[in-house]
């Protein structure tokens, strides 16, 4: 049954972000988020042909691959507690100036070591979400529109769409500059690639900081010219946190420690799935079930538009029913789709229909879980808890990678190794969600404790 959730009140000590300001917020953010995926994707696509512009072998891609992938995910995490001391609205800054810097760097590599270290750069694009759900989410608490309030989930879900559509737009890029300039032409696509990015770097010097950050900077100021008293009871009445001198220590501490471990191991484990289904979605088709490269084609494109309907659907699920309990929901059905996949029979409109279902339901989840897991770390320490569990992606990516190329190895069929690290880990991802608890929820629990704990004694003569 569908519940209609009444829009939260307006914390009358922050300051009221106008219906305006939240739209250009928005946009803006869509837009960054677009662009840093498109960089990102730019980079898988492209990546057949700075292998022949350099004379390197399959497997030495890969390797190149995967150290731009460790080095990705710890530029995520660094940008992290940047967000927390900085802020929200720098912290998009630098995130889309550091894709732009990454596109133009990457058309002068002449060597691994210069590649790899240019693409980890583009890791500052990729925590573009989470730095975007942390800016958005503080936003529409405060914004004066009451449907905004209200679907807080489902408007960023049309943000975090940008992931299919930036997908969408390197592919058609990158056919666009090889049809002009030859497919020795890469070097090209990513100096073009800048263009857009910087231009939506200035677009974001448009945005108004956070109120929360701002009330905290305010905070910040006093505590250092003396009035701690004063700090505190701005902090207190704006219902914010004392802010942390190490963001990223704290997330390790009381209830943020119970939240970090588990979105970090749900992470690790959805990439397993996330690896077999969608980065090597073609060679389960085409090894697994025996589909042409044609109708795979058509497939990876389709399954844009599927991403894009999933994220809509579980931003507006997770408004209504619970962000936590949607996510688990999604990803166990889809580990249970694309199982079906595997196990079932090679027809292609099975085989099509299953595929799409199980990236809808793998997919989805995203608008939700970037949204969910803000909620699970205080202000100080927001951008730092979410890049941080998001950066573990990456490591999820790498060793599911490992483990399917070890079974395959190990001449174990590749459907039945599909099965055991992608089908599985999103089950177990789905599992682990299940374990963090957003703060408000967790300190509501630990006060009902607390309340239990001290009339005790009353009640026992």
């Amino acid at each position: 049954m569908t519940t209609k959730n009444a829009a939260p009140p307006l914390n009358p000590r922050l300051r009221t972000v106008s219906k305006r300001e939240t739209r250009v917020a928005t946009g803006i953010a869509f837009l960054a988020w677009t662009i840093a995926v498109y960089d990102f994707i730019l980079f898988g696509t492209l990546l057949p042909r700075i292998q022949e512009s350099f004379g390197w072998d399959t497997s030495f891609a890969l390797l190149v691959s995967t150290l731009v992938s460790i080095g990705t995910g710890i530029m995520v995490l660094a940008i992290g507690p940047l967000v927390d001391r900085f802020g929200r609205r720098r912290g998009m800054m630098l995130s889309i100036g550091g894709t732009a810097a990454s596109s133009a760097a990457t058309a002068a590599v002449n060597g691994v070591a210069a590649l790899v270290a240019v693409r980890s750069v583009s890791g500052v694009g990729l925590a573009e979400s989470s730095i975007n759900a942390t800016y958005l989410n503080e936003l529409y608490s405060q914004s004066a529109s009451e449907r905004v309030r209200r679907n807080k989930g489902f408007v960023y879900s049309f943000v975090q769409a940008g992931w299919p559509v930036g997908a969408l737009v390197a592919a058609a890029f990158v056919a666009g500059v090889t049809a002009i300039w030859g497919p020795d032409s890469w070097r090209i696509a990513f100096l073009l690639a800048t263009i857009p990015a910087i231009l939506t770097a200035l677009l974001c010097r448009r945005l108004l900081e956070s109120p929360q950050f701002e009330i905290m900077q305010e905070a910040r100021r006093q505590a250092k010219a003396g009035a701690q008293a004063e700090a505190r009871e701005l902090l207190a009445s704006a219902g914010l946190e004392q802010p942390s001198r190490a963001p990223f220590a704290n997330i390790f501490r009381g209830a943020h420690l119970r939240n970090t471990v588990f979105l970090s191991l749900a992470w690790v484990f959805n990439y397993f799935g996330l690896q077999v289904f969608s980065v090597l979605g073609t060679t389960v088709l085409e090894t697994g079930k025996g589909l042409d490269a044609a109708t795979t084609l058509v497939l990876v494109i389709a399954s844009n538009v599927v991403g894009a309907a999933g994220y809509i659907f579980f931003g507006w699920a997770g408004d209504r029913w619970g962000r936590k309990r949607v996510i688990a929901v999604g990803w166990m059905a889809s580990g249970a789709a694309f199982a079906a996949l595997l196990l079932g029979p090679n027809d292609p409109i099975f085989v099509l229909t299953a595929y799409m279902a199980g990236l809808f339901l793998m997919l989805g989840p995203y608008a939700a879980l970037m949204f969910f897991q803000t909620e699970c770390f205080d202000a100080d320490c927001r951008g730092t808890g979410s890049a941080f569990a998001y950066a573990m992606s990456q490591p999820g990516a790498i060793i599911g990678g490992l483990l399917l190329t070890g079974l395959t190895a190990v001449a174990i069929p590749f459907s039945i190794a599909a099965l055991a690290v992608g089908a599985v880990g999103l089950v177990l991802s789905g599992v682990l969600i299940l374990g963090a608890r957003p703060l408000a929820i967790a300190r509501r629990s630990d006060d009902a404790v607390a309340t239990a704990s001290t009339r005790a004694p009353a009640t026992i003569k």
